[in-house]
């Protein structure tokens, strides 16, 4: 496969049973510009783990493949200051599922107008927006099904145009 053609990310967890209601293959994206403070990042370690150089469609195969897993999230440090990466990704999803696809952003909504355009075109696509602040209560999201850590955050489903 042609280096070009792959993408990067930092880890992927083939079962995840925190960050969805649903148990779901985890892929952690390697940049951020630490919206939060790089001093409050939960992921922070993740800035110095190794690359992973891997094609979208193998990691698309793999989810395929695993009987378990029933949405994939991209999260890690942002997936959406990698948002090439971040829509091959889906696009190679939808390739071989219709499961949903959790996207973990610090970001508010206001500001990511032409990546969610972009995403709107692919069913069943949630975003989780909003940076961590600390001294925030942590609350139950329903869309998502787990607790979120500031008040600010919240899961909205990105209405597609597919």
């Amino acid at each position: 496969m042609c280096e070009m053609c792959k993408i990067v990310v930092k880890n992927i967890i083939d079962e995840d049973f925190v960050n969805f209601k649903a148990p779901a293959m985890f892929v952690a994206f390697p940049a951020c510009t630490f919206k939060c403070g790089r001093e409050n990042c939960q992921n922070r370690e993740l800035a110095a783990a190794p690359d992973i150089h891997i094609a979208p469609e193998k990691i698309a195969a793999r989810y395929a493949a695993n009987p378990i897993s029933e949405a994939v999230v991209l999260g890690g440090l942002d997936p959406l200051d990698s948002p090439d990466a971040a829509l091959r990704l889906v696009h190679a999803l939808r390739k071989v599922t219709n499961d949903p696809v959790v996207i973990y952003t610090g970001y508010d909504k206001e500001n990511l107008g032409d990546v969610l355009e972009l995403l709107s075109f692919y069913k069943n696509i949630i975003v989780k927006f909003g940076k961590f602040v600390p001294g925030q209560k942590p609350h139950f999201d329903p869309t998502l099904g787990v607790m979120l850590a500031s008040d600010n955050q919240y899961a909205e489903i990105i209405r597609g145009k597919e």
